[in-house]
C-alpha cells in the first residue's frame, strides 16, 4: 500500500477550500505509535466558517481522487472553530470524509453538518498529539474536553460497535480495547497498543481472539477468523463488561 506524505493533502485542501483552514492537525495512528498495514491517514481541518455547498463538493472531488483504490486510506474531518471553541457536548461535525461511506459519495451524498460525539475522544488525541500539517499548535484553536465528555462520548458509541462486531470484527474489538484502556488509564493508546494492555486483563479464554485482532492489525498474519468465529461475541462482551465497570486509575 503507498504511504501517503500527509503534507500532500495541503494543496488539494488550498484549492477546495481557500483561506478558510485555521490549522491542519495529524491525529490517530501517524501520532500514537506509527501508521499500520490498516491505519487510515486522520486529519482534522479548523476552519473559520462552515463551508458552503461548493466548498465541499470541491472537497469531496479531492479526496476521492487520492485516497483508497490501492492508496492508504484518509479519514478527513473539518470542524468550525466556533462550533468547538468554547468548548460544548455533544460538538458538531462540518464534514467528514472517510472510505467505508464511498459507495453513497458516488451516489451523490455530498458530506453535510452532523453533531458526532466522536469528536471529543478525536479533538482529544488532536490536542495530545500537537502535531501541526499547517497553522498553530491545535492548543491555540482547540478548548481540552473534560473527562466526563470524553467518557460519555466512547461510551455512547459501544452499542454501535457491538451491532458490527459480525461484519467489521478487528475493529470493533481493536476499539472496544481502546475504549477500555482510555476511560481505565485516562490515556488514548494506538489501537495495538491497547489491545497488548487489555489482553494482559482478559481471563484466558478471550485472549487469543483479541490476539488475532491485534496481529491481523500489525499486518503479522491475514484476515480470518472461522476458527474463532464462536468466540469473538463472548470476548467483545467481556470487553463491554470492562468498559461499564472502568475506572480511571
Amino acid at each position: 500500500m503507498p504511504e501517503p506524505d500527509a503534507r500532500s493533502l495541503l494543496p488539494l485542501l488550498h484549492r477546495a477550500l481557500r483561506d478558510n483552514p485555521l490549522g491542519v492537525y495529524l491525529h490517530g495512528s501517524a501520532v500514537l505509535g506509527g501508521l499500520r498495514p490498516y491505519s487510515d491517514v486522520d486529519v482534522l481541518v479548523v476552519v473559520r466558517r462552515s463551508l458552503g455547498g461548493d466548498e465541499r463538493r470541491a472537497l469531496l472531488g479531492e479526496l476521492m481522487k487520492v485516497s483508497g483504490r490501492g492508496a492508504r486510506p484518509v479519514e478527513f474531518i473539518v470542524v468550525v472553530q466556533d462550533d468547538v471553541r468554547p468548548w460544548r457536548y455533544p460538538p458538531t461535525c462540518d464534514f467528514l470524509y472517510g472510505e467505508w461511506l464511498r459507495a453513497g459519495y458516488e451516489s451523490g451524498v455530498v458530506p453535510g453538518r452532523e453533531v458526532m460525539p466522536d469528536l471529543a475522544p478525536l479533538l482529544t488525541m488532536v490536542l495530545r498529539g500537537d502535531a501541526p500539517l499547517e497553522g498553530p499548535p491545535p492548543a491555540a484553536l482547540l478548548d481540552p474536553v473534560p473527562h466526563e465528555d470524553l467518557r460519555r462520548a466512547i461510551v455512547a458509541g459501544v452499542p454501535e460497535l457491538m451491532a458490527e462486531v459480525e461484519t467489521d470484527t478487528r475493529n470493533v474489538l481493536l476499539t472496544l480495547a481502546r475504549v477500555w484502556v482510555t476511560l481505565a488509564t485516562g490515556t488514548i493508546r494506538s489501537k495495538d497498543e491497547a489491545a497488548a494492555w487489555a489482553v494482559g486483563r482478559l481471563p484466558s479464554e478471550h485472549r487469543p481472539v483479541l490476539e488475532r485482532a491485534r496481529a491481523v492489525y500489525l499486518g503479522q498474519r491475514e484476515e480470518g477468523w472461522d476458527d474463532l468465529r464462536s468466540s469473538v461475541r463472548p470476548c467483545a462482551e467481556h470487553l463491554v463488561a470492562a468498559i461499564g465497570g472502568a475506572q480511571p486509575s
